[in-house]
């Protein structure tokens, strides 16, 4: 049970990592800092990595050997 919630929460944090790292790409553009916070807060796809993080923290919280 908790490997599928350990496994779930990996896939969650690529993900979510990886769109985050590439909105990073805009601030050479001409976004400011401040702005990309603004637009990372504004897209979902961004919280999946805090979320990610999340399920894997309690999955090795609550794992057994």
């Amino acid at each position: 049970m908790w490997w599928i919630v350990f496994l779930t929460g990996f896939g969650f944090a690529v993900a979510g990592g990886t769109v985050t790292i590439t909105y990073l790409n805009l601030i050479p553009a001409g976004l400011s800092w401040w702005e990309f916070l603004i637009l990372i807060q504004t897209r979902v796809e961004c919280y999946l990595f805090p979320l990610g993080i999340l399920f894997i923290t309690t999955a090795i919280i609550f794992m057994k050997d």
